[in-house]
């Protein structure tokens, strides 16, 4: 398996001395309500595990003082952990000295906080360029440098402006600008959007989102919003009082939630928008391929009670569908293949594609949805049924993950709905 970016091992923080008093009662399973109340100790973030992929957006969330912006600072030891590891690269950080941890957060690590932090007396480029004159680049190559990150969240134009000229989503921009201008490995995005108005805060989403497309940072991101979570998070870290309560993806979370406070803090959300086609997909139970005989094809269907078939190729790919009485017909005629009877107005989607797309596409189709891959090959199927029983029950056991399907070996959904 690939290393991880960011390796976070039992990392916990205690406010207050000693800490020792504190620890010993978390072993044993004290709350941080628990733990201030006897010591006066404050409980930041708890035994905290994770990893974070090289190129990955892990979003950490909760609500107001559940400790994740404790934990983005312990990450490059803005605040000093009290117990536990964080290995970037492997390299556990907690062992550096300061000046060795100096040298890596220049490195390796940017930080884009809620506050946009820039100085008013100086222009945009030279905003831009700060970090750079901080590690003593020279004035030609930090310009250049600080154009470039310009460039990359589209304020090229604009570097001879000043923060009040600007509004607060292009100063937002300046301050991602100004991080990405020290090509870090990793960006700790604190809450970075909160400040915004909520329109702005969108766009600033989405820029975002488009940036990480080219750029490919490892990425930590800091919310309380559940929406933002959603739609930025490759994962989300959803944490209550210090501690981690679940790990996973937006579907992960919204089908499986691990306690009665993650359902709680979910069922607002709008799941046609979340979950996709390659979560709420079924494995295609039954296929036909091109050169199947009428009668073999119609020995299928009566055995499922099928009323049509989808027809894939040797390799899986998708040729389309093919009806009861069409192949019915072919025996009367004598055709010794379904081929020449084989529809194709069919409806693709990708395993991505959100539910909300499903629902219209399903509203007047007498056959599946078929999941398909880049290459067109038939992962799964989808029946409105699927989308009742993920939208009702919310349920992980109630959908089922495909894999690519090799030749006839996967099953077909039924392909209709009576």
């Amino acid at each position: 398996m690939q290393q991880p970016k960011i390796a976070v091992k039992n990392l916990t923080k205690v406010f207050g001395d000693p800490p020792h008093l504190a620890l010993k009662l978390m072993e044993e399973g004290h709350d941080r309500k628990e733990i201030q109340q006897r010591t006066g100790l404050t409980l930041g973030i708890a035994d905290v595990s994770f990893d974070v992929a090289q190129g990955e957006i892990l979003v950490v969330m909760g609500l107001s003082g559940c400790g994740k912006s404790t934990l983005i600072r312990c990450l490059n030891r803005l605040i000093e952990p009290t117990a536990g590891q964080v290995l970037i690269d492997g390299e556990d950080i907690t062992e550096l000295s300061n000046k060795a941890l100096l040298s890596l957060r220049r490195r390796k690590f940017g930080m884009v906080f809620q506050n946009f932090a820039l100085f008013p007396h100086r222009t945009i480029l030279q905003n831009t360029a700060f970090g750079l004159e901080i590690c003593g680049m020279g004035q030609d190559e930090r310009e250049q440098r600080a154009i470039q990150a310009l460039q990359l969240v589209g304020l090229e134009g604009w570097e001879q402006a000043f923060p009040s000229q600007l509004s607060g989503g292009m100063q937002q921009r300046v301050g991602l600008a100004r991080a990405l201008a020290v090509d870090p490995d990793i960006l700790l995005m604190d809450e970075a959007f909160s400040a915004l108005d909520p329109l702005i805060r969108r766009d600033m989403q989405q820029e975002l989102i488009n940036l990480q497309a080219r750029v490919k940072k490892t990425i930590v991101f800091i919310t309380h919003d559940l929406d933002e979570a959603l739609r930025l998070g490759d994962r989300i870290v959803l944490m209550k009082d210090g501690r981690v309560v679940q790990i996973g993806t937006a579907e992960d979370i919204l089908s499986s939630p691990a306690s009665r406070y993650v359902e709680r803090f979910v069922e607002d959300v709008d799941k046609t928008q979340i979950l996709t086609a390659g979560g709420i997909m079924r494995d295609a139970r039954v296929l036909a391929l091109p050169t199947d005989g009428p009668r073999t094809a119609l020995h299928k269907m009566e055995k499922e009670s099928f009323y049509s078939l989808f027809v894939v190729q040797q390799d899986g790919t998708l040729e389309g569908y093919v009806w009861a009485d069409d192949v019915g017909r072919a025996i009367e005629q004598g055709d010794r293949q379904i081929a020449p009877h084989v529809q194709r107005d069919h409806q693709t989607v990708a395993p991505e594609e959100p539910v909300s797309t499903l629902i219209a596409m399903l509203a007047d189709s007498r056959i599946p949805v078929a999941v398909v891959d880049e290459a067109g090959r038939l992962l799964g199927t989808i029946v409105k049924s699927n989308v009742l029983a993920a939208l009702a029950a919310g349920q992980s056991d109630q959908t089922t993950t495909a894999t690519t399907v090799p030749a006839l070996d996967k099953t077909s959904e039924d392909a209709h709905e009576s």
